[in-house]
């Protein structure tokens, strides 16, 4: 096997089809291929691929799947077998697709001659005999054939479980077929299958299989792998012919005794049930059945309740008339339940214990119990003799809820999130019921009496949630000191998404139930809290899930009653802190309190003492040098410093300065154990601080003094340099500007514009300082090649490079004064940093120039707009020679050159049309190049750069218009076709649709004045003809009809962005169905959209209740 692809070696005979084919040999190669060793696999992969790509492998199938004794090799042939189905049925001639003879006598007499024993096959087909399947197959055609082998395999019950990944890879290869031929080209499908299985039962069990599959095809996975048209009619055909198979589906639950095939059809129900009309469901003799007969045997129950749960997702909005049904099936289901799962029963400890389907009983449970509910409460609500079954439905879901299963409390979770904010949403109330005597009696009185309808009925139950809530609380995202699997305190250092996604909805769940009552909540968090203290249920989980509830219900509370509980909670966690022994306690109880104390921002910001102790005992926690406690005292310091920032620098009540004064007094001493990232926290969050006075003077006063010890440091390191250039090659010099333009550029994150106080003191340092190392990193990389650029000295010195250009660029980005900017900034950056770009060599060119430049352009606008030429010249050619070799190279270049185009097209367009023809051509060309990358966000900057484009240029002078039109439209248009038609290629669909739609829309609107070719037609004639000679060149497997319409209905549409990309798809379908490449990313963008809305939906809502936001997403800042 080690030479699989000489020409003259053993397996290059595969590939040769003159000869008859060597079915051994092909059963070695495979076997190659899944055990051999990698140099062999490869080789044997590539023979493979080879042989399933010629365009007549599929005539050895029949011989493969005959002859061959290699399981894995009787599935490539299906693979081979199903690639030309997809791909080039409809250019076989239609008696190899399907055959000479009638399918359906072929059908019942294959069945006659197969199951029934008489083997080999001796079927009379007119003056023809086919002596074996493999000549019946080359006789009867593809369908026919494939219809034989299921037959034959399927029939008989030692078959089918001997052949069963055989058999469900025929069943698939099947449906492929009736995707292309049903209802057109075999009519009789449905009454073909359907009669075949009443004859025997192991035959129905794999038809039901078919079924089941084609029903997946159909309704669940059409969605881009067929034309909206097609899909359509198979949908209305199948419902057409659904109550055959329906009939067949109840025939085999009334009378079989085959465990399997029961099995087999309850599963193809399953999927009937999201589809088929409800008039089965619920005017038949089906849902009883479903639950007095299936739904006690352990065997059938796990698929029922699913069958129950598809049910039970219908609303019964649109069909009341099925009110009672929906009534009758939730009491004989509660019914059942109770006698399967006594409501005694502890279920946790029974999921612990139990089986596989035990286990998935649970899930299921919890899954029909929430569905159902979740539309159905109501209807239950308002029918008395229901009611107790709804409590014992809640009590289950009650029970299953402390599971130790990540996914089955999500299921529980979710119905507890939907029925609090249901009850809450129903009646909002801002203000709510408390002992204090803020609460007006009135309000009070009209509160008891809206939630004394509904809200009473739940209060045990809510009691419970609110209990399991509390104590399951999932880790928020701020916390960072978390306890191991092996028991030890630890820094997180990955963040767990699942955890924190788990938090966001127990947390929003929280805040509705203590709006729905929160001396409830409040008196179950107090009472956990009494227990951590003295003893009884002391344990870092359950001090770490009680802290996180009592931090995500931060503005859920009346204030007066948040601000006596919160004063509580923080005096019992700092004596606690005193109480406990031991490192690692005192570390989850510091975390507990600095991750409370940042959730309260609204209290702090009221109580200036508080706020101020809470500060200082953070400063304490800064010199704890267990892991991750210092990370987290900063990061909560800047949180408060965000949401209090006005506070530090007000002379408080009492006090004699503000507290800002004090801090920056004691500097040195707080940070001087913190590392550096923690210390440039520290710093932007006293810029925060700074950033809120309002007097100029005092401003730049507390600038100077919170940048003196980065000032120093620098002027020290500058005047080594002075004297000796030598010291700028020493790695502990440059780490030493490292962290003083670090903190630099923190600070000027939270500054903003007023930073430029401390800018104007280095500027002039920074901009040599940056010459310097470009020059000496210049030289090395000329000297030292690629290598050089990976050692600690250059990597050092370009660090220091990208630090200056980010201070540079975050600074521009929130100026306020663009004129003072570019009178006394832009020269100089200019004239060092743009010059320095041009001139040096690629690999040592920074990325984050192109980001400087960007930022530039985005906060200057008009005003920069004179020196576009110049950012042309100094960027645009030496970077675009870097990254059109490939699509790889220099990823970070690409994407913020792509971006700095896009802002210059955006803000400074008559700069980019006054560069000249060539250069501007350039820019078209790298525009067409940015879409074409595989790298979806540069791809997608692309489009958008080419749309906002052809926008811009529709504003300008009709001289300007017409002559880009006939320069670009063509060309453009062309490259557009190409890459949305490209299967490698999975950009936005959505852009290219509204791009190319509204390049049509300026034909047909006229504004292409000028003419496109020089055919004498008009652009819309002219246009038409180009494209569908397009098309043809470029799909030639395409009808000239299919051509004629797709072109047509372009123009038609062109109107309509949203049934223009529906058309362009269904294009996109046609041509991929002839390559048979992966369409399953057509939809990619609208998954994305539908998830994108949902959240946003959602944002909305939350933000109508006070405390479901987390304080930090809120934009509050003060000024």
């Amino acid at each position: 096997m080690s030479l699989v692809m000489n020409p003259n070696s053993e397996a290059s005979k595969l590939l040769n089809f003159s000869e008859r084919l060597d079915i051994n040999l092909l059963d070695k190669v495979v076997g190659y291929m899944y055990t051999g060793q990698k140099n062999e696999q490869m080789e044997a992969q590539t023979v493979l691929t080879t042989l399933k790509e010629h365009p007549d492998a599929w005539t050895r199938v029949d011989a493969i799947l005959e002859y061959s004794q290699n399981p894995q090799t009787k599935y490539f042939a299906l693979q081979i077998l199903e690639n030309v189905i997809k791909t080039r049925w409809k250019a076989l001639p239609r008696d190899q697709c399907e055959g000479k003879h009638n399918l359906e006598l072929q059908y019942v007499l294959l069945f006659e001659h197969v199951v029934r024993g008489f083997c080999p096959v001796y079927v009379t087909w007119g003056s023809g005999v086919v002596n074996s399947l493999k000549d019946l197959a080359s006789s009867v055609g593809i369908k026919t054939y494939i219809v034989g082998l299921i037959i034959r395999t399927s029939s008989l019950p030692e078959m089918h479980e001997k052949h069963k990944l055989f058999l469900t890879k025929l069943n698939f290869v099947l449906v492929q077929i009736l995707k292309k031929e049903w209802p057109k080209n075999w009519p009789s499908f449905i009454t073909d299958i359907v009669g075949a299985s009443k004859t025997n039962e192991w035959l129905c069990l794999n038809n039901m299989e078919i079924l089941r599959l084609m029903s997946e095809e159909i309704f669940d996975y059409s969605s881009g792998t067929m034309t909206q048209a097609k899909t359509k009619h198979l949908k209305e055909s199948m419902c057409a012919e659904f109550q055959q198979v329906f009939q067949l589906c109840l025939f085999v639950l009334e009378n079989s005794t085959n465990p399997a095939l029961v099995g087999e059809t309850l599963r193809t129900l399953l999927l009937f049930l999201n589809w088929i009309p409800l008039g089965y469901v619920f005017e038949t003799n089906l849902v009883p059945s479903l639950i007095s007969k299936f739904l006690t045997v352990p065997m059938f129950r796990n698929v029922t309740l699913k069958c129950l749960t598809e049910v039970s997702g219908i609303s019964t909005a649109q069909y009341p008339q099925y009110e009672k049904a929906f009534k009758d099936l939730f009491s004989q289901t509660m019914e059942q339940l109770k006698q399967i799962l006594p409501l005694d029963t502890d279920i946790r400890g029974a999921y612990a214990k139990g089986t596989d389907d035990e286990q998935k009983f649970i899930q299921n449970l919890a899954m029909f119990l929430a569905s159902y509910l979740k539309e159905h409460v109501q209807l239950v609500e308002k029918t008395a003799e229901l009611r107790p079954y709804l409590l014992e439905g809640l009590k289950y879901l009650l029970l299953i809820s402390v599971v130790e299963e990540t996914e089955i409390f999500k299921i529980c979770l979710e119905l507890w999130n939907t029925l609090s904010s249901e009850l809450y949403l129903e009646h909002p109330f801002n203000t709510y019921p408390s002992s204090n005597a803020y609460f007006p009696a009135l309000l009070k009185q009209g509160y008891e009496s809206q939630s004394n309808s509904r809200r009473k009925f739940y209060d045990a139950v809510l009691t419970d949630v609110r209990l399991i809530m509390i104590a399951r609380m999932a880790k928020p995202e701020e916390v960072l000191v978390v306890e191991n699997e092996q028991g030890e305190v630890v820094r997180e250092f990955m963040k767990d998404t699942d955890s924190i996604n788990m938090y966001k909805l127990m947390r929003e769940t929280l805040v509705y139930l203590t709006h729905l009552d929160t001396a409830d909540t409040e008196r179950i968090m107090t009472d956990k809290l009494q227990r951590q203290v003295d003893g009884s249920e002391w344990g870092w989980k359950n001090l770490n899930t009680l802290c996180w509830a009592i931090g995500s219900i931060s503005g859920a509370m009346h204030e007066e009653d948040e601000m006596r509980f919160l004063v509580t909670v923080i005096k019992d966690l700092l004596g606690l802190c005193e109480m406990k022994r031991g490192k690692d306690n005192k570390a989850i109880i510091a975390s507990n309190i600095m991750y409370i104390v940042g959730q309260y921002p609204r209290f702090l910001r009221a109580h200036w003492k508080f706020l101020k102790t809470v500060v200082n005992k953070l400063f304490e926690f800064m010199h704890e040098t267990h892991d991750g406690v210092q990370d987290m005292a900063c990061d909560t310091f800047i949180k408060i410093a965000q949401k209090c920032r006005r506070h530090f620098v007000t002379v408080q009540i009492g006090e004699t300065f503000p507290f800002i004064d004090e801090i920056l007094q004691n500097l040195r001493s707080i940070i001087c154990d913190l590392s550096q990232q923690q210390v440039q926290t520290f710093y932007e969050a006293i810029g925060y601080m700074i950033s809120s006075e309002a007097d100029d003077s005092t401003q730049a006063n507390l600038i100077d003094r919170l940048m003196s010890l980065p000032n120093q440091i620098w002027d020290e390191t500058i005047q080594a340099i002075k004297v000796n250039p030598e010291a700028l090659k020493d790695v502990e010099c440059l780490k030493q500007f490292v962290n003083v333009l670090r903190a630099n550029h923190r600070a000027c994150i939270s500054l903003g514009n007023v930073y430029v106080h401390q800018l104007k003191r280095n500027f002039y340092d920074m901009l040599q300082l940056y010459n310097l190392l470009s020059q000496s990193i210049s030289q090395a990389l000329m000297v030292g090649g690629d290598m050089a650029n990976k050692g600690p000295y250059i990597k050092a010195m370009r660090t220091v490079k990208k630090e200056i250009l980010k201070i540079l660029s975050t600074w521009i980005s929130k100026a306020t004064n663009p004129q003072m900017v570019y009178e006394y900034f832009i020269p100089h950056v200019f004239e060092s940093i743009l010059n320095d770009y041009k001139s040096n060599v690629p690999d040592a060119r920074e990325p984050e120039v192109l980001s400087l430049l960007r930022s530039i352009v985005e906060r200057l606008e008009n005003v920069i707009t004179p020196r576009i030429g110049e950012i042309f010249s100094g960027v645009f050619e030496c970077t675009l020679e870097m990254i059109n070799k490939n699509f790889e190279e220099y990823p970070e270049h690409r994407t913020n050159f792509f971006l700095l185009i896009q802002s210059i097209n955006q803000k400074c367009f008559p700069g980019m049309l006054a560069i000249p023809g060539p250069q501007f051509k350039l820019i078209i060309d790298s525009v067409v190049w940015a879409f074409k990358h595989h790298m979806r966000n540069v791809a997608e900057i692309g489009l958008h750069i080419l749309y906002q484009m052809l926008k811009n240029i529709g504003s300008q002078s009709a001289e300007v218009a017409q002559s880009f039109y006939k320069a670009y439209y063509l060309v453009l248009l062309e490259h557009l076709f190409s890459v949305a038609s490209d299967p490698t290629h999975s950009g936005n669909l959505n852009m290219f649709s509204t791009i190319i739609a509204y390049m049509f829309s300026l034909v047909d609107d006229k504004k292409v004045a000028v003419a496109l070719g020089n055919t004498g037609e008009d652009n819309v004639a002219f246009l038409q003809n180009y494209l569908q000679r397009m098309l043809k060149a470029g799909f030639p497997h395409l009808t000239d009809s299919q051509i004629k319409i797709t072109v047509q209905g372009m123009f038609q549409l062109d109107q309509d962005v949203t049934q223009f990309k529906e058309h362009l798809r269904d294009f996109l379908v046609q041509i991929k169905e002839y390559t048979g490449d992966d369409e399953t990313d057509l939809f990619l963008e609208e998954r994305e959209t539908q998830l994108k809305k949902a959240q946003d939906d959602k944002r909305k809502i939350q933000m109508a209740v006070p405390g479901i936001l987390n304080p930090h997403e809120i934009d509050d800042m003060e000024d």
